[in-house]
């Protein structure tokens, strides 16, 4: 029977990850004003700061404070607009037989997707209070206590899930394909743990209240070592199998998660690292944020390299995003460009600005934030595509159940 179809209506829980690119891109939206205008006393700039800055500075910064702010706005809205759709749609997957059969194959953790997407979407809320609404930070201490009750419930979700598929494939053997493992597709709990453990660190380097603090403090500590150990079982797992069958060409962007991992847990590190020197006087030398970002970064480079090397052997971007293939895998190679963007702020920034080797706004300043603005217009060109294939106009054609 011939029905106008969408890819998207295929659904896949990995679609949670069209809200999760979204809601990284009003993050780097964020990093603009983070870095570019003054908040003396406040560990990130709120509306009064951007504000100021907008009334007073120079013509540049006042451009960049206004492309912040639609960057933010618009990314936001479409952050909540697919968690939206996402949550809906997969209400009704799970009532379908393909449901069921998901949750008894390898792809069970691909509902991770929907916690992590959850995550993002908490902390993506809070950049976009901190950057449009007046006067939050003189209630943001009232707010903190609900934002890590958030982040609780959503870290307990996926470790719900996680435990639901561990639980079954260990407990018997014979329940997971070994075959099927050759990509990184397995290391997505391990992303949502992480997004996880990055929004229960802000209040710690936010938050005047010890307590407050030292509880962002457990809670990030906790989840982001989870998050370790599933990244370090998972990706040597998963290696091995594509040393024996190659790399499944469908998941061949998860080889990439690394990328987003990387930079998540190491703001989770810059965060409690802040809050400790605040509150718990506890201090560490500014070399020492450069010589650890510089090690994130070199992660994130080996596996970008690796991850693209494998995509144009296996002719990905000319069949999956500029061909007439779709997969809801292709978002996974959104969060990468995007991770490494907001990694480039906070590797110039915090380490080379920091450590007295690069100066503010010098010549070697403006090149490296040019390489992290340019990925970040990539990302957001990649963004336009892929939804323009998955949730554009329908087209005629067979109708498709969700797999």
């Amino acid at each position: 029977m011939s029905s106008s179809t969408r890819p998207a209506d295929n659904y896949s829980p990995l679609y949670f990850l069209a809200s999760l690119g979204a809601g990284g891109l009003s993050v780097s939206f964020f990093m603009y004003l983070f870095f570019w205008v003054p908040h003396p006393g406040v560990p990130v700039p709120t509306f009064e700061h951007i504000w100021a800055a907008l009334t007073t500075g120079g013509a540049i910064q006042q451009a960049a404070i206004l492309v912040a702010w639609i960057g933010i706005a618009v990314f936001v809205f479409l952050n909540l607009k697919y968690l939206v759709w996402n949550l809906r749609a997969f209400s009704a997957f799970r009532r379908t037989e393909a449901y069921e059969r998901l949750r008894n194959s390898n792809g069970e953790t691909s509902i991770l997707a929907m916690p992590l997407a959850l995550a993002m979407a908490v902390n993506g809320m809070f950049v976009a209070g901190l950057a449009l609404v007046p006067q939050l930070w003189s209630i943001v201490e009232y707010l903190f206590p609900f934002a890590m009750i958030a982040f609780l419930l959503i870290g307990l979700q996926a470790l719900g899930y996680i435990g639901d598929f561990l639980g079954r494939v260990l407990a018997k053997g014979g329940l997971f394909d070994v075959t099927a493992h050759n990509s990184f597709a397995q290391l997505l709990p391990a992303f949502a743990l992480a997004m996880v453990a990055v929004g229960f660190a802000a209040p710690a380097a936010m938050s005047h209240n010890t307590v407050i603090a030292g509880i962002a403090l457990i809670g990030s500590t906790f989840f982001g070592f989870a998050s370790i150990i599933y990244t370090a079982v998972a990706a040597i797992t998963a290696f091995n199998s594509m040393l024996h069958h190659g790399t499944a060409r469908e998941a061949g962007p998860t080889l990439m998660i690394v990328v987003p991992i990387m930079t998540v847990l190491g703001i989770m590190f810059l965060r409690q690292s802040h809050g400790m020197h605040v509150t718990f006087d506890a201090h560490s030398a500014p070399v020492e944020t450069l010589v650890f970002l510089t090690r994130l970064m070199t992660v994130q480079i080996i596996f970008l390299s690796l991850g693209l090397l494998v995509l144009r052997r296996q002719h990905y971007w000319n069949d999956f995003v500029f061909g007439s293939k779709t997969s809801p895998g292709s978002y996974a190679l959104v969060c990468p460009g995007v991770a490494l963007s907001v990694m480039l702020h906070f590797w110039l920034n915090k380490g080379l600005v920091a450590s007295g080797i690069v100066d503010k706004y010098s010549l070697a300043y403006l090149a490296i934030s040019a390489i992290a603005v340019a990925l970040q217009v990539a990302m957001i060109a990649l963004v336009v595509r892929l939804n323009r294939q998955h949730f554009g106009k329908s087209q005629p054609g067979a109708a498709v159940p969700a797999e």
